[in-house]
């Protein structure tokens, strides 16, 4: 049996390079799928320093639209144009983009007159929604309440509703599909957020627990509309309940989930794929999962430290993949990440998932 438990720990390190060092487990199994995540470090951008977060949807008018914390966001510095929450325009491919400051920051269209910050954002045709949370640290696990804007960012209608620390979850974030919210497998919006376990600061969650909710898109903005997660029947079908006392884990991990996540639907590889830190944060640490429908079955991608070796300060937190900016098959993808000290800034890094099935040119 011993030796059986360390043949099984060398295969996980083989599997999962990054876990050597406290030899963590994944949650979920290797994926039959995705053999490796690679990046092409030559091809790392750095903008808006000062400034973090950056959440990002795809238009129904083509451009992207994200948000970011604390900083002057494109053209600004962490003083200049600073603002405690700011929404942009990225426009152009993914090798000749520009961001616009709409909601905030230096030169922007429209000045930003809200306090907080936001893990989450949705375009669904033209209309963007963006979940807020009150601010920083600990503040984060306030509330999260939805913000509407008919004009592409440039105000924004306040609902009189928010998700409490009394319903135990933290930042939602939308499931990205294609652009306006196109090829979207129904009629329903997909909600993702972390379960409060330390509401004290903001910390890699232990243990990770990850709860889903979904939305007729046309009622996103009636509370009493949601559905929960709240398991799956015998048919291995979910099950959805409109309390949240019922709602069940769509994903878990002992190691951790982050206070953020998000997660994409790519439709060249016909996965959603999830994203979030584990262990602790602003560290570097990230777990990359994939599975056919948005509450699993999970399988694991990628589980360990992200940029290791290609000097990057492993300070990340957050990551998020950019559905514009994929390639046709799904093979070739454009990370957006950001973190504390030189990466408390845009970052995007082209990259490019490696299947079973073949082999890297």
């Amino acid at each position: 049996m011993l030796a059986l438990k360390f043949a099984c720990i060398a295969l996980i390190v083989m599997l999962f390079p990054g876990c050597e060092a406290k030899q963590l487990v994944p949650p979920y199994p290797q994926s039959r799928l995705v053999k490796s995540v690679s990046y092409y470090w030559e091809t790392h951008k750095r903008q808006a320093a000062g400034s973090d977060n950056w959440p990002l949807t795809w238009s129904d008018d083509g451009s992207q639209y994200t948000s970011w914390g604390d900083g002057g966001g494109f053209g600004g510095s962490n003083v200049r144009g600073r603002v405690s929450l700011g929404v942009a325009r990225i426009d152009g491919d993914k090798d000749d983009y520009a961001g616009v400051n709409i909601w905030g920051g230096v030169g922007a269209e429209q000045p930003d007159n809200i306090s907080g910050k936001s893990y989450g954002v949705l375009a669904v045709g033209r209309q963007l929604y963006m979940w807020v949370s009150p601010g920083s640290n600990n503040q984060a696990f306030i509330e999260s309440r939805l913000y509407v804007s008919q004009d592409s960012g440039r105000t924004w209608r306040i609902l009189d509703w928010a998700f409490s620390r009394e319903d135990g979850i933290v930042n939602p974030a939308f499931a990205q599909y294609g652009q306006g919210y196109a090829g979207a497998r129904d009629d329903y919006i997909y909600i993702y957020a972390s379960q409060i376990m330390d509401d004290s600061r903001l910390e890699v969650q232990i243990p990770g627990s990850i709860m889903l909710m979904r939305v007729l898109r046309t009622r996103i903005t009636d509370r009493s509309q949601y559905q929960f997660f709240a398991g799956l029947d015998e048919k291995k079908q979910p099950k959805w309940s409109g309390d949240i006392r019922q709602a069940q884990p769509v994903f878990e991990d002992e190691n951790g989930v982050g206070w953020n996540l998000s997660v994409s639907y790519n439709p060249g590889l016909q996965r959603y794929f999830l994203m979030t830190e584990h262990t602790a944060s602003m560290q570097g640490n990230i777990g990359i999962f994939e599975a056919a429908e948005p509450w699993g079955e999970w399988s694991t991608a990628y589980y360990g430290k992200f940029a290791e070796g290609a000097g990057i300060q492993q300070s990340t937190f957050y990551y998020n993949f950019s559905n514009k900016w994929l390639s046709e098959d799904g093979l070739d993808f454009v990370m957006v990440f950001t973190g504390v000290g030189e990466n408390d800034s845009w970052n995007t890094v082209t990259g490019r998932f490696a299947l079973w099935s073949q082999e890297l040119p």
